[in-house]
């Protein structure tokens, strides 16, 4: 069969060019909506490399433009349903390397994302060593012949520590990306690009998987994530007059990932999602709404508990039986549901970070031992919580001592080494018998229901044990330790684990596919969480991503309230010394809880959008809203600046809109509806203030 393939299985329509050589991609968007086509700015539908070969397009440097992808023909495809999603396949064949090539589009019928992932099956007589394999191509993204570099921007989230999903915005030309008058001479891109790649095993140290290219008139926005607990990168170039976009999992270049196949042998690419919707907020909506679809179902994504950890801005890694009760009944007088004991109750003394891995109680912390603290807690109605680091050993640890050698990462025979820790390899049975045996002692001996599983070091090295290359035993340990993550849901189906990463350093959908809560950031200052806080929903659904409120004895009262109205639009993630509080303090705390439960089931189903854009770190104003239903919840947060507020709401221009304020009530707030320009103004105390709200239209 030759020609169109076009594939509607709902909301997204996907036109595929069977007759171009190779196979590529012709149009991608909404159903039936009048628009262009690729055409010769189309790319490969997958792009592959493979060594021994370079580029049929100049400069090697870039992910697209390799020989074998332009030599693929099309063989075959096949359209699937089941349920409420749609499956198209199509397989293709390079003479040249007898490497078979099979493409996988997945979408849901209510939503306008398609979910990619490609194949790799040695058909030929000779290994063949994979060195690049994208998880989505795409050319012709602007129309061809348009001005892209004045009427696009692209968008990226910085992703440090502290600062975390912090957006940035430019347009193509100061990216590197323009005019460069190359139409005139024929030739067929600029060959610049501009690319983005996270490197090691902190898949969002640096920046967040994801992407953005927008229209500056908002008539189309193309978003894109990355799913790998690992390496990946992506680019955005131009290319016969329009740009382009390419994603992967981690390649030879970036990541020193090859991975050799023997004839009869196949590899899988990492996986991608792509959302195409007019405006951003809308292709924001559109990825959280299928971030819930992939996800394995939890009932702590539909019931949202309150959790208090007692690390950030309270016990900081220093538990002792002591410290832990009063805050264990002040945690539950505010309304917590889980007791999370952090980082330190298995420290024999407070220089433990090189010494983690026996994972046992230390008992100068606990003179009655760890179980009357955890029995406490569940004494107070609460379910108890541990911290573990899984994935790494301490040098000091003796357990590092009782693994064997293949166990853990090594580079040329010797273990790779990290901030004082030794990475351990999930590949090894050793490593999942022995992890599993600690994950059963504890739930066993101390009744825990929720496990916070942290991750401090970041592994760039890779390991040379067991695969094709450093970047192939690193991808292949991240997929073993999902694997694992998966049987322990599978044997503990209500059991809670947090993924966390110094805070926010792995938010991926690898991995948030299966774990129901993610740790954000680690930030400890409320005026500074709160970008992270209003971004959050653009790396995480709000009823995953958990936000620090922690609240401070010697806080003024709107201080406290700007520290809870970052969680509420969230998951609330309690922490500070709750037990130190005023009485008006632990009641200002326990109102914005009992809000919290009063909309959490709202939050659950709800769609993200920002008033006033993507947040900006120094931004004076930051709002965020999440539309459920026929409510409307708006946070507002002021940090300087006038008192007045302005937020544009223009969806409900011309509407009459009854606003509330659901939090803090007892704090002054006056509001202000223009139906006629759609404006809602806030107006605030003169000091850094914050605001939960409820919209709703009425007749």
């Amino acid at each position: 069969m030759t020609g169109l393939i076009t594939w509607r299985p709902g909301s997204l329509e996907v036109v595929i060019d069977c007759e171009a050589t190779p196979p590529r991609v012709a149009y991608i968007g909404a159903p039936g909506e009048p628009g262009w086509t690729a055409g010769s700015a189309g790319l490969p539908l997958a792009e592959v490399r493979v060594a021994g070969e370079g580029n049929a397009i100049a400069s090697s440097e870039r992910l697209m433009g390799s020989a074998l992808s332009r030599r693929m023909r099309y063989v075959s495809h096949d359209e699937m349903t089941e349920g409420d999603s749609s499956t198209l396949e199509v397989t293709m064949r390079d003479p040249g390397s007898s490497l078979t090539v099979v493409t996988r589009l997945r979408s849901w019928r209510d939503i306008a994302v398609a979910r990619w992932q490609t194949d790799v099956i040695n058909d030929g007589d000779a290994p063949a060593d994979v060195q690049l394999l994208s998880s989505f191509a795409l050319g012709g993204l602007t129309a061809p012949g348009n001005a892209w570099w004045n009427d696009q921007r692209v968008a990226f989230a910085d992703n440090s520590w502290f600062r975390e999903a912090s957006w940035q915005h430019s347009p193509p030309g100061d990216l590197g990306l323009d005019d460069v008058g190359l139409a005139q001479w024929r030739y067929a891109g600029s060959r610049a690009s501009f690319s983005l790649t996270g490197r090691g095993s902190w898949s969002s140290g640096g920046h967040l998987p994801l992407g953005m290219l927008s229209a500056n008139d908002g008539s189309r926005s193309t978003l894109w994530q990355i799913e790998n607990n690992g390496g990946w990168r992506w680019e955005i170039g131009d290319w016969e007059g329009a740009l382009y976009v390419v994603g992967t999992g981690p390649t030879d270049q970036a990541h020193a990932w090859t991975r050799r196949l023997a004839p009869g042998e196949q590899c899988r690419g990492v996986a991608a999602a792509v959302a195409v919707a007019r405006g951003d907020d809308a292709a924001f909506a559109a990825m959280n709404a299928y971030r819930r679809r992939i996800r394995r179902p939890h009932p702590d994504n539909e019931r949202l508990p309150v959790i208090f950890n007692d690390f950030m801005n309270a016990l900081m890694g220093d538990p002792t039986t002591e410290k832990l009760r009063p805050l264990i009944d002040a945690a539950a007088a505010a309304g917590a549901e889980y007791f999370c004991i952090d980082a330190g109750w298995h420290a024999d003394d407070r220089a433990w970070w090189d010494a983690v891995g026996e994972w046992r109680e230390a008992p100068w912390r606990f003179p009655g031992g760890l179980a009357e603290v955890t029995e406490r807690i569940r004494a107070a109605g609460m379910i108890a919580g541990l911290w573990l680091e899984p994935e790494s050993i301490g040098v000091r640890s003796t357990a590092a001592d009782e693994l064997p050698h293949e166990a853990f990462f090594q580079r040329d025979g010797v273990r790779v080494i990290e901030a004082g820790r030794y990475q351990l390899d999930f590949r090894h049975p050793a490593v999942i018998d022995r992890l599993n045996g600690v994950v059963e002692r504890l739930i066993t001996d101390y009744g825990v229901g929720y496990l916070k599983f942290d991750y401090n070091v970041d592994v760039t090295q890779g390991t040379d044990v067991l695969g094709s290359s450093p970047g192939d035993g690193q991808l292949e340990h991240g997929r073993a330790y999902l694997e694992w993550v998966s049987s322990l849901f599978d044997r503990h189906p209500a059991l809670v684990i947090e993924n966390c990463a110094s805070g926010g350093q792995r938010m991926d959908y690898a991995s948030l596919a299966l774990h129901p809560v993610q740790s954000t950031s680690d930030n400890q200052d409320p005026l500074h969480y709160a970008p992270i806080a209003a971004s959050a929903p653009t790396a995480v659904t709000p009823e995953q991503g958990a936000v620090w409120a922690y609240p401070n004895a010697d806080w003024s009262s709107e201080r406290l309230a700007f520290s809870m109205v970052n969680s509420l639009l969230g998951r609330v993630h309690l922490g500070g010394r709750l037990d130190l509080l005023d009485r008006q303090q632990a009641e200002q705390v326990r109102e914005a809880i009992v809000v919290y439960t009063e909309i959490r089931a709202d939050l659950a189903v709800s769609a993200p959008f920002w008033p006033h854009g993507l947040p900006g770190w120094h931004d004076d104003v930051l709002s965020l809203g999440l539309t459920a239903a026929n409510r409307t919840y708006l946070s507002v947060w002021r940090r300087s600046g006038p008192t007045s507020v302005e937020i544009p709401l223009q969806e409900f221009t011309g509407s009459a809109i009854k606003v509330s304020c659901l939090y803090p009530t007892a704090l002054p707030t006056q509001t202000e509806w223009n139906g006629a320009s759609g404006v809602l103004t806030v107006t605030l105390p003169d000091e850094p203030a914050a605001r939960l709200l409820m919209l709703r239209q009425v007749s």
